[in-house]
């Protein structure tokens, strides 16, 4: 290594000593020959360690002027006009404190509906014109307008859209194909690998920002029931959201969702959703299903604490916990029990019950997957068929009337396949609320689609035809059980 310093400053003194000299070994350095003082400068400058160095050739520092100098601009070209803007707008009620009042409406009128909208991004992944966005840019809209690269403006309809995952899938139409950008495979990612986003901050046009992988498998920062995202410090702004994290590959690594900041502005904290979930999602579109479905197993996972580690003997809290399973599924037939721990699937580490929800919903149904578990202190290796929920009984979807705070709200029977359609585990039973009319009294009395019905005036609540007939009482006060998101709800009040 002394050596190889000395061979540095000779050659650095030669450089510094005439041009002639520089000319000269360059030519030297251009031609094939005998390790020499041109080859030992370069490694070094290269960051090559000799024979057994380990730095990779294939990502390094830049070396040279032309290096420096180069450019985003074609990557940008290649990508950007497949980066389109979705307009979403709504007609919100507005309520006056003198509605129903004949006196005040005659000298005041009614108040008039009022349009909201919201502005975003989303990327073409189709020549057909399938658009991939976030779910919270398109929720409750009346319409959903976009708007291409080149200024050409259409109106959409929404193929598929998922609140859990914060995806949303749009189609418009036109006589030519359509700009695309093709998906690539977000598990390939690395921190800090160069990304660029691309989307419309803050509606004032089409923006290019660049930064770096931050970090990997991001969970529990509240966007979305999912937990794994792609954490980047390519600014992303308001606006952003649905638009295109892209490799230096010139592919979809990850849809755009999120920002932590305290201003609304961007500090370097941003979110995207892998393209690996992207592509499965809009290949669901693409088929013409109305929910995302993932393969069902038949059970249920927990986190691993590091009390349950420790229980277990494992050296730190990872993996995924088996909570419950169903014994006729598949996975109660291929030997799953609970208290296993999930360790890996497909020959992937599982790091949490998030990894393990994540990598589940990114396999094909019909498929079969490889489970490492820990089961008794013993590692083994389970190979699960990847099913579709079933559908059970085929449920019977009853729409709630009368004069009752249920009034608007569809209930059904819950099914694996209907849980899994609401986000909700499979295992749960009961009766769920699985649409609600607006301006109803469901609506009014902040029913949700999800919410599971126990108990109404003192009756159990185990079919949707009793709960249909609950509902018809003649009576002004009500108490009610409600479950929702594990939480049980109690309620009573006069209506």
């Amino acid at each position: 290594m002394h050596l190889k310093r000395l061979v540095l400053v000779a050659a650095l003194a030669v450089f510094a000593a005439a041009p002639a000299a520089r000319q000269a070994f360059a030519d030297n350095a251009a031609k094939p020959a005998d390790p020499g003082l041109s080859d030992v400068l370069t490694d070094l400058l290269h960051g090559v360690e000799g024979e057994n160095g380990t730095a990779s050739p294939e990502k390094r520092v830049p070396f040279g002027r032309e290096q420096v100098q180069l450019s985003f601009a074609p990557l940008v070209k290649q990508t950007a006009p497949a980066v389109v803007n979705v307009y979403a707008s709504q007609t919100a009620k507005v309520t006056s404190p003198f509605e129903g009042d004949p006196f005040f409406e005659e000298f005041f009128g009614r108040a008039q509906p009022r349009a909201q909208s919201s502005l975003g991004s989303g990327v073409l992944v189709d020549p057909s014109g399938v658009i991939v966005t976030n779910f919270h840019v398109i929720k409750d809209a009346d319409e959903v307008k976009v708007a291409t690269a080149d200024g050409r403006e259409f109106t959409s309809k929404v193929m598929l859209k998922d609140e859990t995952l914060d995806l949303a899938v749009l189609k418009i139409s036109a006589d030519k194909p359509f700009p695309v950008v093709a998906i690539g495979d977000s598990d390939a990612l690395e921190v800090g690998d160069l990304v660029l986003a691309i989307g419309n901050p803050f509606g004032v046009g089409q923006t290019t920002t660049s930064g770096i992988v931050s970090a990997l498998a991001r969970s529990h920062i509240g966007v979305s029931d999912s937990g794994y995202f792609i954490q980047t410090d390519a600014a992303i702004n308001p606006g952003n959201s649905g638009g295109a994290l892209i490799n230096m590959g010139g592919q979809l690594v990850g849809i755009n969702t999120a920002i932590y900041s305290r201003s609304g502005g961007s500090i370097g904290i941003g979110f995207a959703i892998p393209s690996n979930m992207v592509r499965a999602f809009a290949d669901a579109a693409k088929a013409g299903l109305d929910f995302f479905e993932r393969p069902y197993i038949g059970a249920e996972f927990e986190m691993v604490t590091p009390q349950i580690a420790e229980s277990l003997g494992m050296e730190k809290p990872t993996g995924a916990l088996v909570s419950s399973v169903e014994g006729s599924g598949p996975a109660g037939k291929a030997g799953l029990k609970p208290g296993d721990v999930i360790l890996s699937l497909n020959n992937t580490p599982v790091e949490s019950i998030e990894a393990l929800d994540y990598r589940m919903a990114t396999l094909s149904i019909g498929t079969k997957a490889t489970f490492v578990v820990l089961s008794k202190g013993q590692q083994a290796t389970l190979e699960i068929p990847l099913d579709r929920a079933p559908e059970g009984a085929k449920p019977s979807e009853v729409t709630l009337r009368g004069r009752s705070p249920f009034a608007g709200a569809k209930v059904a029977e819950l099914s694996p396949r209907l849980a899994q359609r609401l986000g909700l585990r499979t295992d749960l039973k009961g009766v769920t609320v699985i649409d609600i009319s607006r301006d109803s009294p469901a609506a009014d009395f902040g029913f949700q689609p999800g919410d599971i019905v126990r108990e109404v005036n003192g009756t159990s609540i185990d079919t949707a035809a009793t709960l249909a007939q609950v509902a018809q009482q003649d009576t002004r006060w009500w108490r009610f059980t409600v479950e929702r998101g594990g939480q049980i709800l109690r309620q009573v009040l006069r209506y």
